[in-house]
């Protein structure tokens, strides 16, 4: 690129582009090679891209063609001689660009050299932008409209300048700051620090940035605002220090911002420990006194509206909400500013008196509390008298609400603290009232479904246990801690035929509703299998496969996937006691063994073969049978009863073997002393506890006879009863058994094998039984008017309380129940 000056190069100077602007050099260059005759020889990708011209239409030609101006022979022959000095040269030289602009641009041209046996030169060039460069003006309007505060301090640090924007951050007048030192014009406690900083500055020439404390505005001195400060060191032109510079911004807005983060977080971790609706309440007012306010109270409305509860809607326009204080706190023992105590119903509703600020308001802010202009001295007296006497002078109320449903409202008080909340208060306040409603509701809705779950649970277990004349019974229940929800442990005394009694005991898996449903569900089931007399371990058997079945259901898009409790298994102990001989057949579906003690105090758990739980199927249960002297004890328990701290099951029977083989304590007392030695505290888990003493058939309340297998021995078999009714002094009934028993012997003798046996029990009810060893199930028919027959075992049912079948080893027992006159 040649150039079009011939004089003696210089730099060019600044370009005539206006106040403040200067030159400035990009960083991307291009170059080109030129013979001594001004011909383009070489042409670079970057001065294709600087200018635009292609390498075909410069190269080959003269380097004129590409100045703005017509080139001057004399300029261009000084140049060229001083570069074949080995000088070289650098000017401002205007080139025209392809698209005909015209571009000042920093041109540089090295010595000559040969290049293919030519003279040529390497000229290189970069285009030369505008800049800023900082004229008075500039500074002065710089310092003056810079969003931060500026001052500049001498070496004793008074005041020697500062801008407009200092003294609107903290409303120190300007006149009252110069020639002062900070201590002079900000309080001690704020400017000791500032001055000791600055003294470090001066001493060790580095700065220090971002010095955050809280301080005041010159106009409202109560209110507190917090600033960042930056101090460095000022020097002249040898490097002595001559003073300090300072820089301060107000970060009010983010110091606040982040003490609502942390009030917040700490608040997290303070409200909300227990699922209880008056304790979350309590947390809350005692986590707000002193960090927030002088004096809280939380009202919570006695039935929360909205929401997921049908039929509560909001009271009528006009209407205060029934509420209960729930909760309060104050800086004053004992509360003394509070009209109403924890746990009194409250009608406090702060302006505009309406339950749709409750619904749908945003939190109410008093800055100045007027008792006489809010009208509390005629509608509140009392309320007044103490909002005057304990100078409570500013007031936030936040209505508490948590999934559309309205929950109550909590209400912050200043007293002692002078600065009245205002707008910056009320954003912590509401995320306070935020975090509390959560767990309010929460605690509200375990309450709800806790207190569902321990009724419907107490309404599905029996009310009253009847052992009969065979058994002495009494039980105990002790639901789990509140926090782990209700559980599944059932029992139940199922009274049998021929006086026997059917004792079971089990323990469903999982807490809460569904293991409550669950349990209800299997207690049915057992008692409709034990009508049917089935042995113990044939009852499980069933029994399991109930189980089995209702787990697919659920998982097959029952419950479960409406958001309900899969079954997934239960434990059970079936235990059938036999009265006339003392026999107790019993079998266990994973559930611990029963414990025994003999009338001699000796104790014992049967080895009793354990059984998978049931819902797992596949596996067979079998039942043990032991004999059980008259006055012994048996007990039936849940896990929970012997787990203890420990959770060592082996020393939580021994414990439970010792408790229950007390001396002389009647059953109703020896229960709940049981239970209260071994867990005297609550556990997570629920358990229950039945006990029943044994007794046995008095002989003379026992009669049987084997009948032979002949129609002829029906007659002489109905005599005996009756003979025997006599002298039982049941004589009114021998019209009704003697049909009985004739139509079951006949029955026996006709339709059944030998050998046939009849026997009669005389207890709480009087039982016929007949016994053959054939497996053939009667059935009751309603014969045709036509029929000579079929009409015995419809007599039967008439006659009897009860009947049915039961089956043997032997083969099968048809009884019937009657009672007594």
């Amino acid at each position: 690129m040649a150039s079009a000056d011939e004089g003696s190069p210089a730099e060019p100077g600044p370009l005539p582009s206006g106040d403040g602007l200067g030159p400035a050099r990009t960083t991307d260059g291009a170059a080109a090679v030129i013979a001594g005759d001004g011909t383009v020889i070489g042409w670079t990708r970057g001065a294709q891209v600087l200018l635009g011209y292609p390498a075909a239409e410069v190269v080959g030609r003269s380097a004129a063609q590409l100045l703005m101006g017509p080139p001057d022979a004399r300029r261009t022959a000084a140049v060229a001689a001083r570069c074949r000095a080995g000088s070289g040269w650098s000017g401002l030289v205007p080139l025209r660009a392809r698209d005909g602009r015209s571009l000042d641009i920093d041109v540089r041209s090295t010595a000559s050299f040969l290049i293919a046996g030519r003279e040529g030169f390497l000229v290189s060039g970069r285009e030369l932008t505008p800049h800023w460069t900082m004229h008075g003006s500039v500074v002065d309007g710089f310092l003056a409209r810079s969003p931060v505060g500026m001052a500049v301090l001498d070496p004793d640090l008074r005041y020697l300048w500062l801008n407009d924007t200092l003294e609107r951050v903290d409303g120190v007048p300007r006149e009252q700051r110069l020639g002062r030192r900070p201590s002079e014009v900000l309080p001690g406690a704020l400017a000791t620090p500032i001055e000791r900083l600055m003294r470090q500055v001066l001493s060790t020439g580095e700065a220090i940035t971002d010095y955050e404390y809280l301080g005041w505005s010159w106009p409202d001195p109560r209110r507190r605002r917090a600033f960042t400060s930056s101090f460095f060191p000022l020097a002249d032109a040898g490097g002595r220090p001559i003073g300090i510079g300072c820089m301060v911004l107000d970060v009010t807005d983010r110091w606040n911002a982040r003490r609502l983060l942390a009030l917040v977080n700490e608040a997290g971790a303070s409200i909300g420990s227990t699922l209880d609706v008056q304790r979350t309440a309590q947390e809350l007012a005692d986590f707000a006194v002193p960090r927030f306010a002088d004096f809280v109270f939380v009202d919570l409305l006695e039935n929360p509206f909205g929401g997921d509860r049908p039929g509560t809607v909001a009271p009528a326009e006009g209407q205060r909400p029934a509420m209960r204080r729930a909760g309060m706190s104050s800086v004053r023992e004992g509360c003394p500013e509070a009209v109403v105590r924890v746990g009194e119903p409250v009608d406090f509703v702060p302006p505009p008196y309406d339950a749709r600020f409750l619904l749908d308001g945003d939190p109410v802010l008093l800055p100045a509390l007027d008792p006489d202009h809010h009208g509390w001295t005629v509608e509140q007296p009392e309320r007044a008298d103490r909002l005057r006497e304990f100078g409570l002078h500013s007031l936030i109320s936040v209505p508490m609400r948590a999934r559309d449903t309205v929950l109550g409202l909590t209400t912050f008080m200043r007293s002692q603290n002078p600065v009245p909340f205002d707008e910056d208060d009320v954003a912590p306040a509401r995320e306070l009232v935020a975090r509390a409603a959560v767990s309010v509701d929460n605690a509200r809705r375990y309450t709800r479904e806790h207190t569902a779950a321990l009724v419907l649970q107490q309404s599905l277990l029996p009310h009253t246990l009847r052992g009969g004349t065979a058994l002495d019974v009494a039980s105990s229940y002790l639901p789990a801690d509140p926090k782990d929800g209700v559980g599944g442990d059932w029992f139940d005394v199922i009274p049998l035929s021929g006086a026997r009694v059917g004792l079971v005991i089990g323990d469903v898996v999982g807490h809460g509703i569904g293991a409550a449903a669950t349990m209800g569900r299997l207690r049915t089931a057992v008692q409709t299998l034990a009508d049917m007399d089935l042995p113990p371990d044939e009852l499980l058997a069933r029994l399991d496969d109930l189980v089995l079945r209702l787990s697919e259901e659920e998982r097959a898009g029952g419950p479960a996937e409406r958001g309900g409790t899969t079954v997934v298994g239960a434990t059970c102990l079936y235990a059938v006691y036999d009265p006339a001989n003392g026999c107790c057949t019993m079998a266990r579906a994973g559930h611990p063994p029963p414990v025994v003690v003999l009338p001699d105090s000796t104790v014992s758990f049967p080895d009793l073969p354990a059984g998978p739980p049931l819902g797992l199927g596949g596996l067979p249960f079998e039942a043990l049978e032991i004999e059980l002297p008259e006055g012994s004890l048996l007990g039936l328990y849940t896990d929970g009863l012997i787990e203890g701290a420990d959770k060592d099951l082996e020393r939580g029977m021994d414990r439970l073997g010792r408790a229950v083989s007390r001396d002389g304590m009647p059953l109703e007392q020896l229960c709940p002393a049981v239970v209260g030695e071994l867990l005297p505290v609550p556990q997570p888990d629920d358990i229950a506890l039945l006990l029943a003493r044994t007794h046995r058939l008095s002989p003379e309340h026992l009669v049987s006879w084997d009948v032979p297998v002949d129609p002829a021995a029906v007659g002489e078999t109905r005599a005996r009863v009756s003979r025997q009714l006599e002298a039982w002094g049941l004589a009114e009934l021998s019209m009704t058994t003697e049909l009985i028993v004739s139509e079951l012997v006949t029955n026996a003798i006709r339709y059944g094998a030998g050998p046939v046996r009849l026997r009669l029990l005389f207890q709480s009810v009087l039982t016929c039984e007949v016994s053959d060893a054939s497996n053939t199930s009667p059935r009751l028919r309603h014969a045709r008017t036509t029929d000579e027959g079929g009409r015995g075992l419809f007599l039967v049912a008439q006659l009897a309380h009860r009947w049915g079948t039961r089956y043997t080893p032997q083969g099968k027992i048809i009884w019937a129940e009657q009672p007594l006159p």
